[in-house]
């Protein structure tokens, strides 16, 4: 799967055996950023919730893919959410550009896709914020969470889904099966 891994492989390989100029050197070089994705990336498949899956439309861009969670408990057992993670070129100082593709009734992801996970923050006043120690694992990891232990009500970016919530758990319920229906299938 990894296209990139194996170009960095065979780039590694001729790189004391060929002699070049500098403008072919240049051209051919690796981004941090993509060096660190090839790792990472392995490992995040080596290491994936069994709620998720992983989509690289294009394989030579490790920097771009797609996360479905398909929670099998909770409020949100059945259905099928869909993220779009961009990784910039400035990771690992900052972190990834994560947006919900689907349409969901949750206290800390909008209708239109913004998502509250402190992780995700590149400023953090409680220390949980991104750091360059952090990686896609814990992204997918703390996105895959959001439907279970990190669903959180008291801190909600989504007020009105966290009022919901508190005003009638049942009909709060009813809610987020009748989304799931319409847009997560």
């Amino acid at each position: 799967m990894l296209t990139l891994a194996s170009k960095l492989k065979r780039d590694d390989g001729v790189k004391g055996s060929r002699a070049s100029s500098a403008a072919s050197d240049s051209s051919r070089r690796i981004s941090v950023r993509d060096r660190l994705l090839v790792k990472e990336v392995a490992e995040l498949e080596a290491n994936l919730p069994c709620t998720c899956k992983v989509n690289f439309p294009d394989p030579n861009k490790l920097h771009y893919f797609q996360l479905t969670v398909s929670p099998d408990e909770s409020y949100y057992q059945g259905g099928k959410f869909q993220f779009e993670i961009e990784v910039p070129e400035a990771y690992n100082m900052v972190p990834p550009k994560v947006k919900c593709l689907t349409r969901i009734w949750h206290p800390n992801i909008t209708e239109t896709g913004e998502i509250c996970l402190s992780l995700l923050r590149e400023h953090s006043i409680d220390g949980t914020g991104w750091a360059p120690t952090r990686t896609l694992k814990d992204v997918v990891w703390g996105l895959n969470s959001l439907f279970t232990d990190l669903l959180n009500f008291d801190d909600p970016l989504n007020i009105e889904a966290a009022e919901h919530h508190l005003r009638d758990k049942e009909e709060y319920r009813s809610k987020v099966e009748d989304y799931i229906k319409r847009y997560a299938r």
